[in-house]
């Protein structure tokens, strides 16, 4: 069987190589979009690139929840800085997904304790309103090693405040599905009608 590998120094050597030129660097990411419920969760993370690799470090997408939980406390302990940002689901609601994704990402960066001299951005589109250069990366996750990182912590973060809710309202199942539209979420919609961490403007055909 043919050994997997380790994305994390093919991560590294690409920061390293935009960092030699930009100088610090952060990558920024989301994770949430999609669900039917829950915030939106954004995440920057400032990586210590002159120290070697995160063995193991990819997009949260790739990676197991137990190697996500696993590199949740090395990423933090070896960033430079590093913060989370969210917008709840009225604000979802009031402003679309987009716009909230763009809040919640405003939200990280001015938690953020230093201040980068390049931003790169998961995706195709530029945050408006942030004073920080900014490099959008379609599927940054999987090239870049401190948009990689933030993936993992917005993940793992959202994730267990939606366990949390899961004890709040075990009959929603949200520690299995994490708000997503799945088969199982959608029937006991039918069943019950919304919680109150909808996102109505998700939820027009299970009722207001």
């Amino acid at each position: 069987m043919k050994r997997k590998t380790d994305p994390g120094p093919r991560l590294w050597r690409h920061d390293r190589k935009i960092a030699r030129v930009s100088g610090l660097i952060c990558g920024i990411d989301e994770v949430g979009r999609g669900p039917l419920a829950g915030n939106v969760m954004a995440a920057c993370v400032v990586l210590d690139l002159n120290a070697g690799h995160i063995p193991g470090l990819n997009d949260s997408k790739q990676l197991t929840p137990q190697a996500r939980k696993s590199l949740f406390p090395v990423i933090r302990e070896r960033a430079l800085a590093w913060s989370i940002g969210e917008a709840s689901p009225e604000e979802i609601d009031r402003v679309n997904i987009l716009q909230a994704t763009f809040l919640a990402m405003r939200r990280a960066l001015e938690s953020l304790s230093l201040k980068p001299a390049l931003l790169l951005v998961d995706g195709n589109k530029k945050i408006p309103g942030v004073d920080v250069p900014q490099k959008t990366m379609v599927g940054g996750d999987g090239l870049s090693a401190s948009i990689a990182a933030s993936s993992v912590l917005a993940k793992v973060i959202r994730d267990g405040i939606m366990e949390e809710w899961d004890k709040r309202l075990p009959a929603y199942g949200f520690g299995r599905h994490k708000g997503y539209g799945t088969r199982e979420h959608c029937n006991v919609l039918l069943q019950l009608g919304l919680s109150s961490i909808h996102r109505r403007s998700f939820c027009s055909a299970f009722g207001p």
